[in-house]
């Protein structure tokens, strides 16, 4: 799986330069996979997200030179061969919840093994975040979560993201996991939602982050190009 997200991600790169700074040849890799699918987790057997805007898979779609399949694709974390067919998935969710240990080592396989996860606590759920914390502890060691600086390439990808502001106060905070010096989790306590983009959802009160679409564009990218 490394090998061919790693190779993903070279055609990615070179056919995002040749659209966005107008390079003047294009690249050689034109047997490289272009289409990329976006998992939607399902975790602790049951727990899946139902608030989570897709908006930001069209915006990529649109803006880079790789066919991303609209909307997302449901992924258990439980059957690893499920898992394994995507590089980026979402996690996201309210309340307290416990991973199997099945699930536990498939993520962190999958981990390892080159994907991505996009972790955001839904209504910015305290309760939710802690559980997260101590899953990650589980799999990855005390250590495992990091804070990530405003300065990391993630939030310079696709979108410039010199301020990314909160619903109502403050500035967004990010944390992440790093395996064999590789960003493979980007997890926002506050809510990475973009609730405003989902029919019959709110951030019920929650601090979600104002501008998720680009931020999520942005892993996205990032994922993919790294």
């Amino acid at each position: 799986m490394r090998n061919f997200l790693l190779l993903c991600g070279i055609g990615l790169l070179a056919l995002w330069s040749v659209e966005l700074r107008s390079a003047e040849t294009a690249s050689p890799l034109a047997t490289v996979p272009r289409e990329v699918a976006v998992g939607n987790l399902t975790y602790a057997k049951t727990k899946t997200s139902k608030c989570f805007s897709d908006a930001f898979v069209a915006d990529v779609a649109k803006r880079i030179a790789v066919t991303v399949k609209p909307g997302f694709r449901a992924v258990k974390s439980e059957d690893p061969n499920d898992l394994g067919t995507v590089a980026f998935a979402v996690m996201t969710g309210e309340g307290s919840f416990t991973l199997t240990e099945a699930e536990r080592i498939n993520l962190r396989r999958w981990l390892d093994d080159g994907g991505f996860l996009l972790a955001s606590a839904g209504c910015s759920s305290k309760e939710w975040s802690a559980s997260f914390r101590a899953e990650m502890s589980r799999m990855f060691g005390p250590t495992a979560l990091v804070n990530l600086a405003a300065e990391h390439p993630l939030f310079r990808t696709l979108n410039d993201l010199r301020a990314i502001p909160l619903k109502h106060d403050g500035t967004a905070r990010f944390e992440g996991v790093i395996r064999d010096g590789r960003l493979a989790c980007l997890f926002s306590p506050e809510g990475l939602n973009d609730t405003k983009h989902v029919n019959g959802c709110c951030c019920c009160g929650g601090n979600e982050v104002l501008n998720a679409e680009e931020v999520v564009a942005n892993a996205l990218v990032y994922a993919l190009v790294e």
